[in-house]
């Protein structure tokens, strides 16, 4: 499957250079579609088996359903990203750039050694950089390009210092293998060197403290690179963490305690900033930290249920966050404002996106019958294995979780409509479109679930 995606994908870019069209576009968005769906029918297997692609590709049940939603996300992309098109933005270049990036993550997701997944992890934020900066909204958007380049980098260095000496001391840099060993003069070191390895992915995921990046690259980007940004490349911190605590075992335990106190208590505080948020990104991406927290938690737990949680909240999130991006987008093109104090009134003038906005918020908070539902019990037993202690923090982030999102609904759905308001035509058919492949999944993986739990 992947040996033929790749020159697929050549061939696209290629075309895509040479002769621009609006038909090229709905094209490159159906075959995304459709290499989305054969890579779940091609890729899934019952057994939990490694597959070998080749030298340096392998997938398993982990990275299968990534690359199915890097393939889904970036084809919703493309039918979100029409009035960059239509205003003629330099489609062919922004194109190209989303084309390459879902290039780097399928890469990233498929390869077995570590040193070129570091590789391919980092080349990740070139294209995203190149999105924000040439179609975000507000002149800020190259501090808010700076920010996200600067915080990366520090970050990415520690970890290739950390694979160099796992090549040291194991002689091999194979992903998939049972375990790798990390010899050191004393404990202390033992958690310094696992600190190191897992920052890079603390701060892509992100973890509280290092997360002042993301509300900055959210707003300033495109739709396109929020989407991106929320259901992709969060998931690779995500992933990346899961890879390395699989492998290290004993030091994912030594830092249990730490960093799930820093994630959990961290989510605690950016859902209190949700609830005070007057941005509608602003708000859905403080609300990424608050559920990227959960998910740390629940890998640093090392219990199977902890790892099942955060795979399946990986996709959840991966959907349900792209979709709210999406919406907050369709919103935009029509008041032309992101305030919330400004959105009123939507229910009146557009019923049916109100519907959209109510499922994907349900989706947000967690409730049935959505996959968010089945992955936060999960990550809610494991965090309290860890420990009692944290029951307070949990108890406060599944609150206000509930609460943010009410707000983020009624406070744009709800209320009387502003005489500035122009309806146009957000209600479009390709409006609900979107909306609709990215509610599908989310609400009907929870009768198979197995699908992103049996990993483990």
């Amino acid at each position: 499957m992947m040996k033929l995606i790749f020159p697929l994908f050549t061939l696209l870019i290629l075309s895509l250079v040479t002769s621009a069209s609006k038909k090229t576009w709905h094209v490159i968005s159906m075959w995304l579609l459709i290499l989305s769906l054969l890579s779940v029918i091609t890729l899934y297997s019952p057994l939990l088996s490694l597959s070998n692609l080749s030298l340096w590709l392998a997938t398993d049940m982990m990275s299968t359903p990534l690359i199915t939603l890097t393939l889904w996300v970036a084809a919703l992309m493309f039918y979100a990203s029409m009035n960059i098109f239509n205003n003629n933005q330099a489609y062919s270049q922004f194109s190209m750039y989303i084309i390459i990036l879902t290039l780097i993550l399928l890469w990233t997701f498929s390869v077995s050694n570590i040193l070129l997944f570091y590789i391919s992890f980092e080349s990740s934020l070139i294209p995203t950089l190149l999105l924000i900066i040439g179609w975000g909204y507000q002149p800020e958007r190259m501090q808010a390009g700076m920010y996200m380049m600067i915080y990366t980098i520090a970050a990415s260095l520690p970890l290739l210092l950390s694979i160099l000496l796992m090549y040291h001391y194991n002689a091999h840099l194979f992903m998939f293998a049972s375990n790798i060993s990390m010899e050191s003069s004393s404990l202390f070191i033992m958690k310094m060197w696992w600190f190191i390895t897992i920052l890079a992915f603390m701060v892509k995921m992100p973890l509280y403290m290092t997360h002042l990046w993301l509300p900055k690259a959210h707003v300033e980007a495109p739709v396109a690179g929020s989407m991106v940004l929320a259901g992709i490349l969060l998931k690779l911190g995500s992933y990346g963490l899961l890879r390395m605590s699989s492998l290290f075992m004993k030091a994912n335990m030594l830092m249990s305690p730490y960093i799930s106190s820093i994630a959990l208590w961290g989510g605690a505080i950016t859902s209190f900033i949700c609830i005070r948020q007057t941005d509608l990104k602003s708000l859905i991406a403080y609300s990424s930290v608050g559920h990227m927290g959960l998910l740390t938690a629940g890998v640093m737990s090392n219990t199977t249920w902890g790892w099942q949680g955060a795979m399946t909240l990986m996709i959840a999130h991966g959907l349900c966050s792209s979709a709210l991006f999406a919406l907050a987008n369709m919103t935009y093109e029509t008041t032309h404002t992101r305030s919330i104090y400004l959105t009123k009134g939507l229910l009146a003038l557009f019923p049916a996106l109100t519907l959209w906005w109510f499922l994907m918020a349900a989706g947000n908070m967690a409730a049935p019958p959505t996959i968010n539902l089945l992955s936060e019990i999960i990550l809610l037993t494991s965090s309290l294995f860890l420990s009692m202690f944290t029951s307070l923090s949990l108890a406060i982030m599944s609150f206000l979780a509930a609460a943010y999102s009410l707000f983020l609904y009624t406070s744009s759905q709800h209320g009387s409509t502003p005489t500035f308001m122009n309806s146009l035509n957000l209600t479009t058919p390709r409006n609900h479109t979107i909306i609709l492949l990215h509610a599908v999944p989310l609400f009907i993986l929870v009768t198979k679930s197995d699908i992103v739990t049996a990993w483990v």
